[in-house]
């Protein structure tokens, strides 16, 4: 009973949290109280917008300090505990997975077990089991099966080899189930092509043959070159502090110098993980284990392993977001997420606008979705976890609704202070992360803004309108595919963006600027178009050289597998 009125109490205390800090956002953006401002209203800084800067100063803060925690020696760690790392594959890029399993194989970890599940059983799909072979196949106690089926098929290959996988409902061929545990058991380093079922049909592939013959379980996408030292790094978060459910390490990208969003993307991968998910992990909170680089307790996963898989949304099984799921899974049980930096990893990203569109849209949709089930588990976690989450969720539709009523209020200048107001705070948030890395490439980040703005932002608005379709994700990379379905909201937004451009020009022909608002337009012009040539002529100096010069991307020293 106490233990019962306990949970009640932190249920009601996170939920009225929630409910103030929204309620608190809310107010402070509808009244739209002002601390200073000129005397026409041409600049302000009010309350909406000193919250959302505290918001920033906070993260950033337990960001560092969790750096400086990271920076601390840890303890001496003694290397008696089992990993098996689980790579899954599907239409991987033959030269991509080659450098992922010549890193696997160097990684510092004694014993390490390998398991490597394809994503297809098809005679097309048989190239990824040769290289697994010419890379692994020459260590002692390799294993390889080609399944016809999936543990939640009957054990028959459909139309194109992808009948039935998934669809939980047919019945298990036993025999041949039993034959992919043994082999993943058995071997150091094993292999297995299934039937087509989703990246979640092959996660579960190797949790379920692995059982509990392990003591964690270590995850990777199969276009990922890992660190030698990821595995005991991550380990050593794990075994300092019983309490930590799962681990996730630093993931950088690996052709950042392909094309000019794949750059971008590493820059905001780089924040991303290092001040957000450092923040959320000062507070053992973090909300994704990314799939490239992260590990599990198996003892907890082998719990909710079948729930995981089995998971729906709105009455459809759910195709997507299985990274985002098992960390929830983790924080359902009341474990904590951590993260470290000293665990790291290079993987591949979409180097085509409309590739990035989709992934991005994919990823929105998962968030969403995920952050109706961690809401139930506030009460279980730091406080912080209440407040980014309510910050975070709702903070792309206070954007939206700032940038319509700012485009269709009839001033240009409101327009124009929009635009500067978003790259100021871009070029502070690229600031800090220059100092925290020690590098100026973080400056580039700030470019990144108008991308959010442009792009990220119509397209987390579509993923909620569209969150239970399972399509629209992102392709195998041995054969591109292009969507154009995620385009549709960007050129919606785009049509929204210029009609309240036009409808402000009719309004300001209608009425003369006077002279404040002239010379505030022409400093205001010129200092954008300062801030563009400069950012321009820096990335033409900096980056655009080293596009497409394969050789210079991989300059971390685990790279050279």
């Amino acid at each position: 009973m106490p233990s019962r009125c306990g949970t009640a109490v932190r249920i009601f205390t996170t939920t009225l949290f929630a409910a103030v800090v929204l309620f608190a956002i809310l107010l402070a953006y509808v009244t739209g109280y002002q601390f200073i401002h000129t005397e026409q209203h041409h600049l302000s800084f009010g309350l909406y917008g000193a919250i959302l800067f505290l918001h920033l100063l906070l993260q950033s803060l337990f960001a560092y300090l969790e750096h400086r925690r990271m920076r601390s020696p840890a303890r001496p760690q003694h290397l008696r505990r089992s990993v098996a790392l689980c790579i899954a594959a599907y239409q991987e890029d033959p030269d991509y997975l080659r450098k992922c399993l010549r890193s696997v194989r160097r990684i510092s970890f004694p014993g390490l077990k390998v398991v490597l599940v394809v994503d297809g059983n098809r005679p097309e799909d048989a190239y990824m089991m040769e290289i697994f072979q010419e890379v692994m196949g020459s260590a002692e106690q390799a294993g390889s099966m080609v399944w016809k089926g999936n543990y939640h098929s009957d054990g028959g290959v459909g139309e194109g080899g992808r009948g039935g996988g998934g669809g939980g409902g047919g019945r298990v061929n036993v025999e041949e189930a039993a034959r992919v545990a043994r082999i993943v058991r058995g071997c150091r380093y094993s292999c297995i092509m299934q039937e087509w079922g989703g990246k979640r049909e092959v996660m579960y592939t190797a949790f379920k043959a692995l059982g509990e013959t392990v003591d964690y379980v270590q995850v990777c996408d199969s276009d990922t070159v890992l660190d030698p030292a990821c595995t005991i790094e991550m380990l050593k978060i794990l075994e300092e502090d019983p309490e930590v459910g799962a681990v996730g390490g630093d993931v950088q990208i690996l052709n950042k110098y392909d094309s000019w969003i794949s750059f971008l993307s590493s820059v905001r991968y780089w924040m991303a993980f290092n001040v957000e998910r450092a923040c959320q992990s000062y507070f053992g909170c973090v909300q994704c284990i990314s799939g490239p680089l992260g590990m599990y307790r198996n003892s907890l996963l082998q719990q909710f392993l079948e729930p995981w898989y089995h998971q729906t949304f709105l009455g459809s099984k759910c195709s997507f977001g299985d990274d985002r799921h098992l960390t929830n899974r983790v924080l359902s049980f009341g474990y904590k997420t951590k993260y470290t930096a000293r665990s790291q990893c290079q993987t591949e990203t979409p180097t085509r606008y409309l590739r990035w569109l989709n992934q991005q849209t994919r990823w929105s949709k998962s968030y969403f979705r995920e952050w109706l089930y961690n809401a139930l588990w506030f009460h279980k976690h730091s406080l912080w976890m209440t407040y980014e989450s309510v910050v975070t969720g709702f903070f792309p539709f206070f954007l939206v609704a700032t940038v319509i009523h700012l485009f269709y209020r009839g001033r240009l200048w409101n327009i124009l202070l929009f635009l500067l107001t978003v790259q100021l705070v871009g070029m502070v948030k690229a600031t800090y992360a220059c100092f925290l890395r020690g590098s100026l490439v973080m400056i580039f980040m700030s470019l990144y803004s108008l991308l959010y703005m442009s792009s990220l932002l119509p397209a987390k608005i579509f993923a909620l309108f569209t969150i239970n379709k399972a399509g629209w994700g992102t392709s195998g990379r041995r054969k591109i595919v292009v969507n154009f379905i995620g385009a549709i909201p960007v050129t919606v937004w785009a049509c929204i963006l210029l009609g309240g451009v036009a409808y402000t020009i009719y309004c300001e022909t209608q009425e003369p600027f006077n002279e404040t608002e002239k010379a505030l337009l022409i400093a205001g012009t010129i200092l954008y178009a300062c801030y563009w040539l400069i950012l321009l002529v820096l990335y033409l100096a900096i980056v655009a050289k080293r596009c497409n010069k394969r050789e210079e991307q991989y300059h971390l020293p685990y790279a050279e597998a």
